[in-house]
């Protein structure tokens, strides 16, 4: 017992010593080793400072063909053509959708607009005595507006877009 307090630095040491005595491993291309000899051969390069994990993904196994397979198809694309009745069905489906968007996109600037009734909103609750948070609110109701603004610019673009010409419904 009297030689006890020498064998707690050599176990440290030890223990260190197995910590710190990692493999080398080495990087080639996509791939990792830790054979030298092979990393010598390809020439790869040694990786430092830190640990490598590697995780292998999955691979892409084809659908099975035969009885009880399922077969599923693209729509319409590429080369293929569209019936001129049904493409324009979709194109009119896709117009009201903008013009619906449109109109409460219009409708939600009319409203942002009252609210900021011209950069003076009537001050909420805590805002009489805290100046800052009406601040805060003004300005985000400005870059609402902003927002809705371009909004409504770029449904109106798409519209042009889409029929070649602005509907009456967009025109103000």
């Amino acid at each position: 017992m009297k030689h006890a307090y020498l064998l707690i630095p050599l176990a440290a040491a030890a223990f260190i010593g197995a910590a710190s005595a990692q493999t080398k491993i080495f990087r080639c291309g996509n791939t990792y080793t830790n054979d030298e000899a092979q990393a010598k051969a390809q020439g790869c390069k040694l990786v430092e400072g830190g640990n490598v994990t590697v995780v292998t993904g999955t691979r892409y196994t084809p659908p099975k063909e035969g009885p009880g397979a399922k077969v599923v198809t693209a729509p319409a694309a590429g080369g293929q053509r569209i019936d001129s009745g049904e493409q324009k069905a979709r194109d009119a489906d896709a117009r009201a959708i903008l013009e619906a968007e449109l109109k409460k996109a219009e409708a939600r600037l009319a409203e942002l607009k009252t609210e900021f009734n011209n950069g003076e909103p009537e001050k909420q609750g805590a805002e009489g005595r805290n100046y800052q948070k009406y601040l805060d609110r003004v300005a985000e109701q400005k870059a609402n507006i902003e927002r809705t603004e371009k909004d409504i610019a770029g449904l109106k673009r798409e519209l042009g877009r889409a029929g070649n010409a602005t509907p009456t419904a967009v025109n103000k």
